[in-house]
């Protein structure tokens, strides 16, 4: 997409949303790290990215995989461990993937996925086939030093990379002023030379025009960019986390909500009503619905292939 179309943006991060409260309610869901507050970063940065481009994630992958295009139904039976997911079951929330998507994959290990997402991008300047690799993670993969030693091989080979920080303010518990001694996170990019920027993250639009800045800097061969979007976590840590925050906090967080806010944009600006706001989440339900539904239904894979591709 060249300009994101905001009613289809609104549409989209209702979607991830409604999976991803769909998932929680689910009995046994799993071990998972949800993304309510981000969805405008996922949104707005997939808005900028063409056909031939590569997203890899760290562990949060729900919003960037259904962000990025993969059918809701292939990611769900994905997280529940199913042979219709799109690895069959194998791979789950920390490492899912499909390439053929443009979603090159997620990574359990905190900043295990920035290097590994250099390797891509020296792939793709070697092929010269004009795609480009961005790398998601977030602000507590700041401090690995496979982010610093990776910007800087990044930098000196104006390999075709966006760096992207999608800084929810926390690392489990630990708030980014108290992890993290620089300013903005952009800088960290900036220290080498790179096109570097700090946005609010919870503007879908906002997000959107910032990324396609980046993506055509490092598309035109410029070097690497690092975006920070600075957003929100309405939820805890994951879905087996203790809240550390109160109450009082997180009343707070909702009313900085990215959908909610969007709607509201939406509504002053006369391109959505209150019935169309509805139909949207009813649309959303629907279609979530579903693909819990061919989830449940699609059977586990047999036993025997846990070895499949183990050498």
């Amino acid at each position: 997409m060249t300009h994101i179309d905001p009613v289809g943006a609104l549409r989209a991060m209702l979607m991830i949303r409604t999976f991803e409260d769909t998932l929680a309610r689910r009995k046994e869901h799993g071990f998972q790290l949800l993304s309510s507050g981000e969805e405008a970063v996922a949104v707005g940065l997939a808005s900028a990215l063409g056909a031939g481009d590569q997203l890899l994630t760290g562990g949060r992958s729900i919003g960037p995989a259904l962000a990025r295009g993969v059918a809701p139904e292939r990611v769900m039976a994905e997280l529940l461990g199913k042979s219709g997911g799109m690895n069959q079951g194998r791979a789950g929330r920390g490492h899912m993937s499909d390439p053929e998507a443009g979603f090159f994959g997620a990574h359990a290990v905190v900043g295990g996925n920035i290097s590994i997402a250099a390797g891509v991008a020296m792939a793709r300047q070697m092929d010269g086939d004009g795609g480009i690799v961005v790398i998601l993670f977030g602000d507590g993969a700041c401090g690995a030093g496979a982010l610093h030693e990776t910007m800087n091989m990044a930098a000196q080979w104006k390999l075709p990379i966006l760096f992207v920080c999608n800084n929810n303010q926390l690392s489990v518990s630990t708030t980014r002023d108290a992890a993290l001694a620089v300013a903005n996170l952009s800088d960290l990019g900036a220290t080498f030379g790179m096109w570097a920027r700090t946005i609010d993250g919870l503007d879908v639009q906002g997000v959107a025009a910032a990324a396609r800045d980046a993506v055509r800097y490092v598309r035109d061969g410029l070097g690497p960019a690092f975006l920070e979007c600075k957003s929100i976590r309405l939820r805890s840590h994951s879905t087996t986390a203790r809240e550390t925050r109160s109450r009082a906090e997180l009343a707070e967080l909702q009313t900085h909500c990215p959908i909610r806010r969007h709607a509201d944009a939406l509504q002053a600006d006369g391109m959505l009503d209150d019935a169309q706001l509805e139909q949207m989440r009813q649309d959303a339900a629907t279609e979530i619905a579903q693909a819990m539904a061919y989830a449940e239904a699609s059977p586990y894979p047999a036993a025997q292939e846990v070895l499949r591709h183990v050498v």
